[in-house]
């Protein structure tokens, strides 16, 4: 029994943060977990430029409203349904990803949740669960599924190292060079192909 677990931003849609950086004008934003691997760190941070900018949760919904799928993206996730179990593990929140599952077809997401004042300032965040992606795998490897997992930045490792197969997608040249025991593909029919083979 496979599963597939895949990351959301970068695999699937555009970084939502780099999104809003470009369209608030706002460049410290760009940085994502492809560059700080503390996602805590990398949150409060955010939270921090937001209201120092007077900035919330309407702000960035405006924003997530006008990003798009990757092209091949929807093509891709409804291709690898037709043939196995998909879960998105994404360290987003659910505030930021309904429109995006809408785009893609409604797809299971496991996520986190945002705090919101009455304002619209976002105050904090909560996570599902510490080290959501490694634990949502090995939760899923206990009752029986044999996991294959795909990501591009330094919070996907543990679930790609954990599973039975792992493979980088559009990832970094860093995490590709200190990682080179993970195949690491650029195109989404390399991707399906090495899941498929992977399943075989």
């Amino acid at each position: 029994m496979y599963i597939t677990c895949l990351d959301l931003e970068g695999v699937l849609v555009p970084e939502i943060w780099i999104a809003f950086s470009e369209a608030s004008g706002i460049p410290e934003l760009k940085r994502t977990t492809r560059d700080e691997p503390d996602y805590d760190k990398l949150m409060r941070w955010r939270l921090g430029i937001l209201k120092e900018h007077g900035l919330g949760l309407k702000e960035i919904q405006e924003t997530i409203a006008k990003i798009d799928p990757l092209p091949g993206a929807k093509e891709f996730l409804d291709e690898l349904r037709s043939f196995t179990q998909v879960i998105i593990i994404s360290d987003t929140f659910t505030q930021f990803a309904t429109p995006l599952m809408e785009k893609l077809g409604w797809p299971t997401i496991f996520c986190n949740s945002l705090v919101v004042a009455p304002s619209g300032e976002i105050t904090d965040f909560k996570m599902r669960i510490e080290n959501s992606k490694l634990t949502t795998v090995k939760a899923l490897q206990s009752i029986g599924y044999d996991t294959i997992a795909s990501g591009d930045s330094y919070n996907d490792l543990g679930m790609i190292l954990a599973s039975k197969a792992g493979f980088l997608f559009r990832s970094t040249e860093q995490i590709k060079k200190d990682h080179p025991e993970l195949p690491a593909f650029e195109e989404y029919s390399d991707l399906l192909k090495a899941i498929k083979d992977a399943m075989n």
